[in-house]
C-alpha cells in the first residue's frame, strides 16, 4: 500500500510521529562547515518535513545516533558511581540504504561479536526502527552497488522525498494509522541499480596471498600520502572503534565521568602499547590495517561480505583526496599479481 501526501500533510504526518517517536534524519547546518562559509549535514533531531535534508548525501552518517561519538557511560565520585541510564523515547531513523545496511555491520560488532552485548549500545538500537529514505543513485564517490549495500528490507516505512512532499511505501502495520487519512496511490520505494564508480574487492585465497599482499609496496605510497588525521574513520558508516576518558569537574579527581570517545585506528598512537612501541608506526601500516580489516579480515570471522556499504564518506573527508575506491581496486590488482607469481589461479 503506498500513500501520497502535499507539503502540509508531511509537516502534519510528522508532528504526529514525533508525539511518541523521537525523529532523528540529516539536516543542514548553515556555516559549521569544515571549511569557511560551508554547511554540514548530520543527523539530528526533527519534528517536520522541512528540516530534513535530503537531496544530498549527509557529511556524517547514521551510525552517531546510536554510538554516539562522546557518550557517559557512569559517573563517579570520591565515594560511589552510579550508571548513567537516559529516558529513551522509541525512536524513528530516516536513512538511505547504504547507512540502514551499515547499521548491520554495527549490531554484528556490539550485540554479535562475543557472549556479551554492549548494554549501552543495546538501549539504544532496542528503541530504534528504520525508515528508508529513497536515493536516487548517490554521489560520485559512492559504490554501494559493488558492495551489494543498494538495497534494504529492514524498514518499517518507505520515503521519497520531494519538494512538492512525500510518497509513502507503508511496510508495517503498525504504522498504518498514521496514514490511513491520506490519498492512497500505488507506490514502492526504487533502489539505485548502478553508481559512477565501480569496485572490486580482493578474493585473497589462502594465507600465503594475505602475507605477500601486506609486505606489497603499493602501501609504502601511503607514507607520503596520508596525513594520519583519522577523518576518513570518523565519517566512516561502519568504524566502531573507541577509547575512554575520564572527564573531572573540579580540582578533585575524583569527581567526573568516564565517556567513550569515538577513536581511529589510522591517527598515531592508536596502538600505542607498553614500552611505547606501535604495531603500525607509519601511515601505510596503518592504511594497510584498515583496507585489509574492511576487506577481507571482517569477512573472514564473520562471512557476510565486506565491512563496507560503499557510501564514499572517507573519500569525501580526506585532505589528502585519497580515495578508498581507488586503493581497493588497486589492492585487487596487486592481488592477482602475486598470485600469478606464485603460479596460482586469480
Amino acid at each position: 500500500m503506498g500513500y501520497r501526501l502535499n507539503k502540509e500533510q508531511s509537516n502534519a504526518l510528522f508532528a504526529k510521529l514525533s508525539e511518541k517517536y523521537d525523529i532523528y534524519a540529516p539536516k543542514r547546518f548553515p556555516k559549521q562547515g569544515r571549511y569557511s562559509d560551508t554547511d554540514v549535514i548530520k543527523y539530528d533531531k526533527v519534528t517536520s518535513f522541512d528540516e530534513v535534508e535530503y537531496a544530498e548525501k549527509s557529511t556524517y552518517p547514521m551510525k552517531e545516533v546510536l554510538n554516539p561519538v562522546h557518550q557517559t557511560l557512569f559517573y563517579f565520585n570520591d565515594e560511589d558511581y552510579h550508571e548513567a541510564v537516559k529516558n529513551l523515547r522509541p525512536m524513528l531513523i530516516i536513512g538511505r540504504p547504504c547507512d540502514i545496511n551499515a547499521q548491520k555491520i554495527q549490531e554484528r560488532i556490539f550485540l554479535g561479536n562475543g557472549p556479551h552485548a554492549d548494554a549501552y549500545y543495546q538501549r539504544r538500537h532496542d528503541m530504534a526502527k528504520f525508515v528508508l529514505m529513497e536515493c536516487e543513485g548517490g554521489t560520485d564517490t559512492c559504490f554501494c552497488v559493488s558492495m551489494n549495500a543498494n538495497k534494504t528490507d529492514d524498514y518499517v516505512f518507505g520515503l521519497k522525498f520531494s519538494e512538492n512532499g512525500l510518497e509513502i511505501e507503508s511496510k508495517d502495520a503498525e504504522f498504518e494509522p498514521y496514514f490511513s487519512e491520506y490519498e492512497k496511490e500505488d507506490f514502492k520505494v526504487k533502489f539505485v541499480e548502478k553508481n559512477q564508480l565501480t569496485v572490486t574487492p580482493p578474493v585473497i585465497s589462502d594465507k600465503e596471498v594475505l602475507n605477500a599482499l601486506k609486505k606489497h609496496p603499493m602501501w609504502k605510497e601511503y607514507d607520503a600520502r596520508c596525513i594520519s588525521c583519522g577523518a576518513c574513520t570518523m565519517a566512516c558508516s561502519t568504524c566502531t572503534c573507541f577509547t575512554t576518558r575520564d572527564v573531572v569537574y573540579t580540582e578533585n579527581a575524583d569527581n567526573g565521568e568516564r565517556r567513550r570517545v569515538s577513536a581511529s585506528c589510522q591517527v598515531a598512537g592508536f596502538d600505542q602499547m607498553a614500552g611505547q612501541r606501535e604495531m603500525r608506526p607509519t601511515a601505510g601500516d596503518r592504511m594497510r590495517y584498515k583496507v585489509l580489516h574492511k576487506f577481507h579480515a571482517y569477512d573472514a570471522r564473520f562471512h557476510e561480505g565486506p565491512m563496507c556499504v560503499g557510501c564514499g564518506r572517507c573519500t569525501d573527508h580526506c585532505p589528502q583526496f585519497i580515495a578508498l575506491s581507488a586503493t581497493v581496486n588497486k589492492m585487487s590488482e596487486a592481488v592477482k599479481e602475486i598470485m600469478k607469481e606464485q603460479g596460482k589461479e586469480c
